[in-house]
């Protein structure tokens, strides 16, 4: 288990160090200048060149990716091109909002998509389970921000059940706070969850087909204990995969998600950025989402260590056959 654990870290420092290269590079190829942004249409070449000289950019490529870098290695992620402030507690500051609404929304999708993925696998012969289906399907279509509108308008424009925009922290109000992240994780959720339960329909159906569970129905067991005495486990493996990817995409929905209710999130930040072409906040944020969809990928690979014995490195591999 030791060896899986330090290649799966090993992997992760691999791509964590590709893709700091692949967005900084990315980010500097972009047309413009942020100096001349700064400083307006009516700046003169050398208060231009002032600017550059204090921020860095004047300096090679590889001094400044490496300054950089060096910067991210000791937890400093630079300062803002605008404001001048350390952009670390900025960032800092957004994460609880993003990480409250990504883990509602993956929390309220897995509720809904465990259950009714599972009953449209034993009842895919009947009317109820193709229904389950047909609105799994429908569920996938819609687009995340359309169903925010939409909750939106309905619970708060017409019927002023919750509200509509904003945060309030958790320490301050917790009831707050779970109602202004509502309809937010409701709008993230409904793709998420439609999707999730397509795999565990799938799952569910594979597990259906297999002798075990065969046996089980054969011995007196009932069709729903069987499913959850033997499917569970058995289908864990998929649907870990399927969260995993998932929560890699809620991420980037909540950038979206974030605007629409205007919560002060990872994604409201970046986007403020991009909007004033603050260069090195949007690198960073950037760069920080990068690191967690990476740290969700390599965790989903150490569960499926943890589920499945047979996928461990160190594990030794037995041959079928015996040597006399």
């Amino acid at each position: 288990m030791a060896k899986t654990l330090l290649t799966r870290l090993a992997a992760f420092l691999a791509s964590l160090l590709v893709a700091s290269i692949i967005v900084f590079t990315l980010l500097n190829l972009l047309p413009g200048d942020v100096a001349g942004v700064i400083l307006g249409s009516s700046a003169t070449p050398e208060a231009v060149a002032q600017l550059r000289a204090h921020m860095g950019l004047d300096q090679p490529f590889l001094l400044r990716y490496l300054s950089w870098l060096g910067g991210l290695l000791h937890g400093d992620l630079g300062r803002s091109a605008f404001s001048g402030l350390p952009i670390g507690p900025m960032v800092g500051a957004k994460l609880g909002v993003t990480f409250s609404l990504v883990i509602l929304g993956m929390l309220l999708a897995v509720v809904i998509a465990l259950p009714l993925g599972a009953y449209a696998a034993i009842q895919r012969r009947h009317t109820s389970g193709v229904v389950v289906s047909v609105l799994s399907q429908i569920g996938m279509a819609v687009p995340a921000f359309l169903a925010g509108i939409a909750l939106v308008t309905l619970f708060a424009v017409k019927l002023h059940w919750l509200p509509a925009n904003g945060y309030t922290p958790l320490l301050q109000n917790p009831l707050d706070w779970l109602r202004r992240l509502i309809l937010p994780c409701i709008a993230l959720a409904i793709v998420q969850s439609a999707v999730l339960m397509r795999y565990v329909r799938g799952a569910f159906i594979e597990v259906l087909q297999q002798d075990y569970f065969r046996t089980a129905r054969a011995i007196g067991w009932g069709k729903y204990r069987a499913v959850i005495r033997h499917g569970v486990r058995n289908a864990a493996l998929q649907v870990v995969t399927v969260i995993g990817l998932q929560l890699t995409t809620l991420f980037v929905g909540a950038v979206v998600i974030e605007n629409v209710f205007v919560l002060p999130g990872l994604g409201w930040l970046l986007l403020s950025a991009v909007r004033s072409r603050d260069l090195p906040v949007v690198q960073s944020v950037v760069m920080v989402l990068v690191a967690l969809i990476l740290a969700i990928n390599t965790l989903v690979d150490m569960t499926y260590a943890a589920i499945d014995p047979r996928l461990r490195a160190d594990k030794p591999v037995v041959d079928d056959e015996v040597v006399a």
